[in-house]
């Protein structure tokens, strides 16, 4: 028997709205939701353009006994779970021990967590240094959290490696399906904003200086002066197709009913830094994901693009996509919603998917904010959401280490 993997449900916490239904708006709306970073003072620093998640408290939705022993990445990743489960109509108690398990995915890890007990040690010594630090910064927190709160003994991990992990990390989730499975959390969550997380990158001259949120984050547009870097994430809910269908579901009309599968997946690696050679590596990425789905250039009807805002690696991500559909991707809509929001990181993935599965199922695809037009051949969604009767979508994330992802995703039949 061939075990396919479906979606069947998904939670969401963004900069541009909480939960599906509000983040699905937002995105169609092309809402513009960065602004000034307010996390710490960032007077004095080079970042002052962020994407943050203003009106959630994670505190709403967990106990503040987990609360106080988590970073905010994890208090994301925990609540947009609970929001995935409920999607899903699904209680991990109701499946045979050993059949659910959880893989994240995350790039910074508890950094905000992590500052603050190191400026308790070096202004009041070792003593004051919280018991909860040596677990809470660890990039598995999220992961090992999801599996204590809903006793998750299946098949757990963690991924590290920037945007493309959350890709990775999904990939990784419908494997184990496919291997037994019953079902699986995955996703990615990012909180990386800590004056000492954002100094690391700095370095890297990738990060926008712009002071105007309207001229920050500008991918495949002349523009283009680096990404604005963003906080939140999506968790799914991952099943094993028949293995679903078997299971009641009181509402059909929810996420519950599968209508989109992880169909193909492939990952490549370049060099951290790397731009102009990651076009070969990205189309490798793509071929193995297209292979894997079983599934020709032609029948994908949107890419949703990694645009780092970069211009060597918008370009490297236009020759790659030019590469695999030639000259059929002058009619292929690409979309970087993420333009509106920011870009979360490993989360930024996770976002993406969420966004491609409601694109298959409702027809619709999200405009890029804040770009007004391309110079680099590809067809990019601006303005308006456009219609779409595609019935596959591409999914595309690149790493600062030098990680290229890319995800296929296919409509159900019902």
């Amino acid at each position: 028997m061939t075990r396919r993997t479906v979606i069947t449900g998904m939670g969401v916490i963004a900069p541009s709205g909480t939960g599906v239904d509000a983040f699905w708006r937002s995105a169609l709306e092309g809402r513009r939701s960065l602004g000034r970073l307010s996390r710490y003072p960032c007077d004095g620093y080079p970042l002052t353009v962020a994407g943050e998640v203003r009106d959630y408290d994670p505190a709403d939705d967990i106990d503040s006994r987990i609360t106080v022993q988590t970073d905010r990445f994890t208090q994301f990743a925990l609540a947009a779970a609970d929001f995935a489960l409920k999607d899903a109509e699904l209680r991990p108690d109701e499946l045979p021990a050993y059949s659910f398990g959880a893989v994240t995915a995350s790039a910074a890890g508890g950094v905000e967590f992590g500052q603050r007990e190191i400026e308790r040690l070096w202004s009041r010594g070792p003593a004051h240094v919280g018991p909860y630090q040596s677990i809470a910064w660890f990039y598995a927190a999220s992961t090992g959290q999801l599996s204590i709160r809903h006793g998750l003994k299946g098949p757990c991990g963690v991924l590290v490696a920037d945007e493309s992990g959350g890709l990775d990390a999904i990939a990784h989730a419908a494997r184990d399906i496919r291997y037994g499975t019953t079902a699986m959390l995955v996703g990615g969550a990012e909180a990386p904003f800590a004056p000492f997380s954002m100094a690391c990158q700095y370095g890297h001259g990738l990060l926008s200086s712009a002071q105007e949120p309207d001229h920050a984050y500008l991918p495949f547009s002349t523009g283009a002066r680096g990404f604005v870097p963003a906080e939140g994430g999506a968790m799914l809910v991952l099943e094993e197709l028949e293995e679903q269908e078997a299971r009641p579901v009181t509402s059909r009309t929810t996420t519950a009913r599968p209508q989109v599968s992880v169909a193909g997946h492939g990952t490549t690696h370049t060099g951290a830094l790397r731009h102009e050679e990651s076009a070969e590596g990205l189309t490798k990425a793509i071929l193995a994901a297209l292979d894997e789905a079983e599934c020709a250039p032609g029948d994908i009807g949107v890419v949703f693009a990694d645009g780092l805002g970069v211009p060597a690696a918008d370009r490297a991500e236009a020759a790659a996509l030019r590469e695999v559909f030639g000259s059929a991707l002058d009619s292929v809509p690409v979309t970087v919603p993420k333009t509106g929001y920011g870009r979360a990181y490993a989360g930024a993935a996770a976002l993406d998917v969420t966004l491609a599965a409601l694109t298959l199922r409702h027809g619709l695809v999200p405009p890029t904010p804040y770009a007004d037009g391309t110079h680099l051949g590809v067809d990019l969604v601006t303005g308006a959401p456009r219609s779409t009767s595609a019935g596959a979508a591409l999914v595309l994330a690149r790493g600062l280490s030098g990680g290229n992802s890319a995800l296929v995703l296919r409509t159900v039949p019902a």
